[in-house]
C-alpha cells in the first residue's frame, strides 16, 4: 500500500515536472497604439516659441508615448511676420485653421505656442507634463476610424478609410530636420531647429457613408526633402473632433 502512494506522487510529481517544462504557447501582442494627432502652432518669430519647437522635435523622435502613436504637424502661423523676421514656412492657412480652434475651443484669441490635441485639447505648447498629459487622455479614447495608407509610386499614395461618420479626410506632408538663421525680430541671431513642418495641408474630400478611398498625388517640391518627410492623412469632424489618423514615409 505505502509503495503505491509512493508511486502515486512520484506520478504526479512527474507530470509537474513536465507541464513546467513545456514551451509556453506564443499569444500576440494585442496593444495597437492609438493614433493621436499633435497640431503646434508656432512662428520663428516669437520668442517663446523654441522650447516648444524643441519638443516637438523630442516627440517625433519618440514616435511613441505609452499607448499613444503621435502624429505631429508643426505649423507655422504669418501673424508674426510684420515684426521684424518673415518665417519661410508660415501661412495664412495655418493661421486661419488656428482662429477656428481657437473659436471652437472657446478662446479668446489665438496665441503661440499652442497645442491641439486631437482637434480638441487645448495646451500650451511649451510645457512638456501638460501636454503629454493631454496626449495620454486622447489616447484613452479608442478612435473609429481606420486609415490605411500605402504607396503605389513615388509621387501617388492609396489612401482607404473605413468607420468614418461623415468626417472631412486631409492630407498633411511634413518634414523633419530643417534649420533656420534668424536673421530679425525676437529670435534674431539664433539658429531655430524644426520637425514636423507642414508643407502642405489639404482637403482631399468628405468620407460618403462612412468611407473614403483615393489614390492621392503628392506635389513634391524642388525645396523639399523626401527623405524627411512624411505623408500624413487623417480625418475630422466639424467640431474639430479627429476620427482616425495614420502616417507613411516615402
Amino acid at each position: 500500500m505505502r509503495r503505491k502512494f509512493v508511486l502515486a506522487i512520484l506520478t504526479v510529481a512527474a507530470l509537474i515536472f513536465i507541464a513546467v517544462s513545456l514551451p509556453k504557447p506564443h499569444v500576440a501582442a494585442t496593444n495597437v497604439p492609438t493614433p493621436v494627432l499633435v497640431e503646434l502652432f508656432t512662428s520663428e518669430g516669437c520668442s517663446s516659441c523654441p522650447p516648444a519647437d524643441r519638443l516637438l522635435a523630442q516627440l517625433q523622435q519618440q514616435h511613441t508615448i505609452e499607448n499613444a502613436e503621435l502624429i505631429l504637424l508643426g505649423e507655422h502661423v504669418d501673424y508674426w511676420n510684420n515684426l521684424g523676421w518673415k518665417d519661410r514656412f508660415s501661412s495664412s492657412d495655418f493661421t486661419e485653421r488656428q482662429r477656428e480652434y481657437a473659436d471652437s475651443l472657446g478662446l479668446t484669441s489665438a496665441y503661440t505656442p499652442q497645442v491641439v490635441v486631437d482637434g480638441h485639447i487645448d495646451v500650451l505648447g511649451n510645457d512638456q507634463h501638460s501636454l503629454e498629459r493631454a496626449i495620454l487622455r486622447a489616447s484613452s479614447a479608442p478612435k473609429p476610424a481606420q486609415v490605411a495608407l500605402q504607396w503605389t509610386s513615388p509621387d501617388v499614395i492609396n489612401v482607404s478609410v473605413t468607420n468614418a461618420n461623415k468626417g472631412r479626410v486631409l492630407l498633411a506632408v511634413t518634414e523633419d530636420d530643417l534649420t533656420t538663421q534668424v536673421g530679425g525680430g525676437e529670435n534674431g541671431g539664433h539658429t531655430l531647429h524644426h520637425s514636423a513642418v507642414v508643407r502642405e495641408l489639404r482637403v482631399l474630400g468628405s468620407a460618403t457613408n462612412g468611407s473614403y478611398s483615393n489614390a492621392v498625388k503628392v506635389n513634391w517640391r524642388q525645396d523639399w526633402n523626401r527623405a524627411n518627410s512624411r505623408a500624413i492623412v487623417f480625418v475630422q469632424l466639424a467640431n474639430g473632433q479627429v476620427l482616425g489618423a495614420a502616417s507613411l514615409k516615402p
